[in-house]
């Protein structure tokens, strides 16, 4: 960590420090005959000493003002979890209203959005992972981050909570989400396990170089690739028991087997209510909890205060001197 000032131009006042080197004709004491003068030996020798205090006190003052510090320190830490992005649908239909579907009670609760209920599950996993290093991005028509990758659980936590502003577009573009997703991880050392944690309620069917430049980017980056699929209807594509005739012309089955291809880790968690989306939050909150280290970027460190305190000491000691100096024989 190199050394920096806040105030450079301070310095320009250090040469003022030797001004105690200089005699004054106020330090002489007149007298008649120097013969007479008894030998200080004890001032003679601590002479050197007042004036070293003196250069020392203006000299910390001087470099004080200047405001000296270390920027840009890190620190390594050690924990138990992963690097999380959250890609979080942001589309209108997830403001729709939740209502029952079957009459069994395999709906979904009534009365809150699916948006909000993800919004709230998602907050509380966050909360729950002390260690994690996590990043949001939201997406409809176009993907946006929200957040890059912190450690600060309170800004991830008011990204969230910034999501459920307003309403949703219509479109949803979950190829370039994917591709941004994948480019946040880009230049960042690998230090654990690495997840892009899907939050939507519902699928896309991706171009042939666009699933190219994702299977490519996960795999380079070693990203695994958790889905938590939101159904709301029986209209809605059942990936849990798919066959193999399925149609792929359906976003959320196409999409599904894509994943499935890949040769990074995948895991899909299908909802069908609100107790099941907490229960998906939760198996992963149990699966992601490998061995993290990571470099936590440490507030600027203050050096001034000290050399406030250098200065303050020397002048207590010149005080001090000055009040057992003789200043004149009668």
């Amino acid at each position: 960590m190199a050394l920096d000032f806040l105030h450079p131009l301070m310095l320009l006042l250090l040469p003022l420090a030797a001004l105690p080197m200089l005699r004054r004709r106020s330090d002489a004491l007149a007298f008649s005959n120097l013969a007479w003068l008894p030998v200080d030996r004890v001032g003679r020798a601590l002479s050197p000493v007042w004036r070293a205090l003196g250069v020392l006190a203006l000299a910390s003052l001087v470099v004080g003002l200047a405001g000296p510090g270390q920027s840009g320190a890190q620190i390594q830490r050690t924990g138990r979890g992963a690097e999380v992005l959250i890609l979080l649908d942001r589309s209108s239909s997830m403001d729709s209203v939740i209502r029952p579907w079957n009459s069994s009670g395999g709906g979904l609760e009534v009365g809150d959005s699916k948006g909000k209920i993800v919004r709230e599950l998602l907050a509380q996993f966050v909360t729950k992972r002390q260690d994690d290093r996590f990043a949001l991005i939201t997406f409809s028509t176009r993907p946006m981050t929200t957040v890059p990758f912190t450690e600060r659980r309170d800004v991830v936590l008011a990204g969230l909570s910034a999501a459920g502003i307003g309403r949703g577009l219509p479109d949803t573009d979950m190829g370039s989400a994917l591709l941004m997703a994948i480019r946040q991880f880009e230049g960042r050392p690998y230090s654990g396990s690495r997840v892009v944690l899907i939050a939507s309620d519902g699928g896309a069917q991706l171009d042939a170089p666009t699933r190219q430049k994702i299977e490519a980017g996960l795999a380079r980056q070693r990203i695994g690739v958790y889905w938590i699929y939101i159904r709301t209807s029986h209209n809605s594509a059942d990936l849990k028991g798919l066959t193999a005739d399925a149609d792929e012309s359906v976003e959320e089955i196409s999409l599904h087997r894509f994943f499935s291809k890949l040769a990074t880790p995948y895991h899909l968690y299908q909802t069908d209510d609100a107790g099941a989306m907490a229960a998906a939050v939760a198996e992963i909150d149990r699966q992601q909890n490998q061995p993290l280290s990571f470099l936590e970027r440490v507030p600027r460190r203050d050096h001034s205060g000290a050399l406030f305190t250098i200065a303050l000491a020397c002048c207590v000691a010149l005080l001090a001197w000055r009040s057992i100096e003789v200043r004149g024989w009668s």
